[in-house]
Parts: C-alpha cells; structure tokens; sequence
C-alpha cells in the first residue's frame, strides 16, 4: 500500500490529539506527515518521531503559516483541518482547489450556509470530505442498529442523550473565539456546549436514529443558557422530532456537579440501550432478560479516509451525513442569545486551571432530560422557565 503524504493545519490543543494519531498510522506505513500548518513552529520535543531530531533533518515535515502554499510544496493528498471554527470553510475550499482530500473537525462549519459551500466546493473538485465526528467510527452504532431493527428492545419511543462536562474559566481564554457565538466583525462562532464540546452526543444520537439528512428534521426545540461569563450557551437542550415521528431529546452541560461519560439512550417498549460512545459501551437491558454489557471498536477516520483513498472503502462521514447536524447548530445559530442563569443558580467551585461555575442540580437535570425526552423548562427548574412565565 503506498504511504500518504499528509498536511496538519492545527497540531496543538486538540489538533495535539491528531498529531498523536498521524504519527500512529505513520508508524504503520499508511500516511506519512509532510507538514504542518502552523502561526507558531512546532518544536523539536513536539515533532518527536518524525524526523524533526537532528540525525534525520531531511524526514522532517516542513512547518508553515501559508496552508494553500503548504499543500502546494508537499503534494500533500490529505490534509487534516484543526483549527478556529470560522476558519474551516475558507481552508477546505483552499483545499479543495488544489485536489486535496479533508478529514475536517467537528463542527464542520459554523453555518448551514458555509456548509453549503464547502460540500458545493468538494463536489466541484471530486475530492473526498471527512468530518471529524469520532464517535461515528465506533462499531458499536450499526451493532445498536441490528438491535434495533431486530427487535431487541420493541417499539423505539426515542431517543435521549446526556451529556455533563465541566470547563474552567480559563477554557473560555483559551482562544479569541472560544465561548463566542460571532467574532466582532460578525463571523459565526457558534462554540457552545451542544455545537462543539458535546457535538458529539448530538451526532451520535442522530447517526443511531438513522436520521442524518437535512430533510430527516421535521421540528427543532433550543433551550440555550449560560451560567459563564460568555456569548454562546455552556448549559442547553434540544429536542428534535424527526419526519418518521420520532424524538431525540439531547441536554448537555459544562457546569456539571460531578463530571461523567455522556451516553446516548434508546427507549423502546420493551426495554432501553444505553451507549457511552467515548468508551464504545453498550448496555442492553430488558425485562426478560440479563443484562447485556459489550465494548465494541472503532475504525479511526483517518485511517478509513486513507482506505477510501487507497481500497474504496466507503467513509464513514462524508460531508453530506452531517447535514442533520448542521441543521441542529443552525438553529442554535439563529436562536435567541442564550440567557443567562440567575446567580442563586450556580456556583464557584476550583478547578484544574481556573476556578468554574457549577450549576446546582444540573447533573440530575441532564439526565432526566435523556430519561424523558423532555427539555429542562419541562423538567422544573426554575431558571429554565420562559421569560414570560418568570414574570408572572
């Protein structure tokens, strides 16, 4: 199998994740990293393994601020975009011109419109689209789906999805754009907790619904709230009901009492799966009989771009399997400004870096809502009442 010459555009915070993994499958003879995309030159420590020490200069991969002009020198046929989320519209066209293939992170982009423009861009250059949704690659979803269409558990009432994370202050320092709904020349950011933290509970849920295409959506419910000091929401619901009938209800936190693994929940009438898609655990459970725990593995996306590449393999997500997705984030986009919690409603509490801001019961409330498929104004809080009702 001939190696793949391939560019990184972001290799530090989480593109540090993607680094790691290029040099895996490097390691195995499939890709082989040509550059680095770059404001600030990776160090030697950093780029330990590929070539970067003294004794093999000529291995190393070239590192630069021009990704256009990168792509160009390296013949790279991959590139890996990790960077700002306004940002990945403008590169996958860059690298769409010059007939390199994407493995593009999650969000895709931060508007149904730019979307629409990258997928209109890969489709004009025939070159393949991979987002970033890891959790896509896991085993255990089309093994949820044979369970399903067999009737494991019934009659599927729908779906719920929770999610409780927690994030420091200094999380939302990290980056100019970070915790912004729009940057101030009036880009769209959309960096809130069901858009790109917990993205993933919402896509996966849809992926295990089957419902992934833009015309799967019938109706969308956004609650957004914020108990930090920023644009977008740290602490919201949706619920989607979809054109078959069915509801997905996902709610998610960075203000969690006790931080967990989020899940993904299927209710059917005559018991319930349970899939926590970081570990790639399913749980099945129902009444007659004991319970099912399986661990399933995970095909790594690049990996399946570059066998899509090099076998034919089908991707896993293409571009277009995300449009249910973007859908979802554009109505958070179009949402009202996510409102604020009253101060009675959270608390300080240390934290890794920074002090963070925990919201009292929140990871009873996340968990209610995949229990019930409800959203939180549903579910008793007072904060999360409509303005209208507060008031009266």
């Amino acid at each position: 199998m001939m190696t793949i010459p391939v560019v990184l555009a972001g290799a530090r915070g989480h593109g540090a994740w993607h680094l790691r993994n290029i040099r895996r499958l490097a390691g195995d003879g499939l890709v082989r990293l040509a550059g680095i995309c770059e404001l600030d030159p990776l160090t030697a420590a950093e780029l330990d393994g590929f070539g970067a020490a003294e004794d093999a200069p000529e291995d190393a991969p070239e590192q630069s601020a021009d990704f256009a002009g990168l792509l160009e020198r390296t013949g790279a046929r991959i590139a890996v975009v990790c960077t700002p989320i306004p940002t990945h519209r403008e590169l996958a066209e860059a690298a769409a011109a010059r007939g390199v293939h994407l493995l593009l992170e999650k969000p895709p982009a931060p508007s149904y419109g730019e979307y629409q423009r990258l997928q209109q861009a890969a489709a004009e250059a025939d070159i393949a689209c991979q987002i970033g949704f890891q959790s896509l690659g896991s085993h255990a979803i089309p093994a949820i789906r044979g369970l399903i269409a067999g009737g494991a558990i019934g009659e599927v009432r729908g779906l719920g999805a929770a999610g409780a994370w927690a994030r420091d202050e200094a999380y939302y320092r990290r980056a100019p754009w970070a915790g912004r709904r729009r940057l101030d020349d009036g880009r769209d950011v959309v960096d809130g907790v069901l858009t790109n933290p917990l993205a993933h509970a919402l896509a996966t849920a849809l992926a295990v619904d089957g419902s992934t295409g833009y015309g799967d959506m019938a109706s969308i419910e956004p609650e957004l709230f914020r108990a930090n000091d920023i644009e977008a929401d740290d602490t919201s619901c949706v619920r989607v009901t979809t054109t078959a009938g069915r509801q997905i209800t996902v709610a998610a936190t960075l203000c969690a009492e006790r931080p967990d693994e989020p899940y993904v929940m299927v209710h059917g009438s005559t018991g319930r799966i349970t899939f926590w898609y970081k570990q790639d655990r399913v749980l099945v459970q129902r009444a007659d009989a004991p319970p099912e725990d399986t661990v399933y593995g995970r095909t790594d996306l690049l990996e399946n771009l570059v066998q899509h590449l090099t076998r034919g393999a089908g991707l896993l997500v293409p571009a277009a399997a995300t449009a249910a997705f973007m859908r979802c984030l554009e109505a958070v986009r179009t949402a009202p400004d996510p409102r604020p919690l009253p101060r009675t409603a959270w608390r300080t509490v240390p934290g890794e870096a920074a002090p963070r801001r925990v919201v009292r019961g929140i990871d009873g409330l996340v968990a209610a809502a995949a229990e019930t498929l409800s959203l939180y104004s549903e579910l008793g809080a007072d904060w999360a009442r409509s303005e209208e009702a507060a008031a009266r």
